[in-house]
């Protein structure tokens, strides 16, 4: 796909968001069950995927762990916002990889010390490019990348979270 080719999918869809925001707002939805063991299977719509325990809280290390999911959600949607970034600039890109990093004290989660956190205490992104581009060019690549990875600006700017049960 070139920049023309995705200008076009894209113009309708953008024309239509412009005319009427609220069509731009689409709910996205992932549900699991829990599964035999301290797991819980989790269908994305590919495949079904049954996460665990880390290896560090007792896990297996057969079943996915979440933070690992989460890192990698991070890096799926930082390379796709990469791609259609390159794309739409004309930024021929030879080779390009993304990498996610995380770190966590899991005393937190295992509620072995309470000063320590439960979650991530560091994220690191990383990107390394092969593309035939000016530097000025390749940083705006970056910048852009960072703008609109939804992944990325989610975790930045942490929507409220509202917990149910039925």
């Amino acid at each position: 796909m070139n920049a023309e080719q995705l200008k076009a999918l894209q113009a309708p869809l953008k024309a239509k968001y412009r005319e009427n925001p609220t069509a731009a707002v689409i709910t996205l939805r992932a549900q699991g069950r829990i599964g035999e063991g301290i797991a819980c299977r989790v269908e994305t719509g590919r495949a079904l995927l049954e996460a665990g325990l880390h290896p560090a809280t007792g896990g297996s290390g057969t079943q996915a762990c979440s933070g690992d999911m989460l890192l990698e959600a991070l890096v799926a949607c930082a390379g796709v916002t990469l791609k259609a970034v390159a794309t739409a600039l004309a930024i021929p890109l030879k080779d390009a990889s993304v990498t996610a990093e995380g770190d966590l004290d899991f005393r937190g989660t295992l509620g072995v010390a309470r000063d320590a956190p439960v979650g991530f205490r560091d994220i690191r992104l990383k990107f390394e490019l092969d593309a035939d581009a000016p530097a000025e060019q390749l940083k705006k690549l970056i910048e852009l990348t960072e703008r609109y990875c939804v992944v990325l600006q989610t975790i930045r700017n942490s929507p409220p979270v509202k917990i149910t049960s039925a």
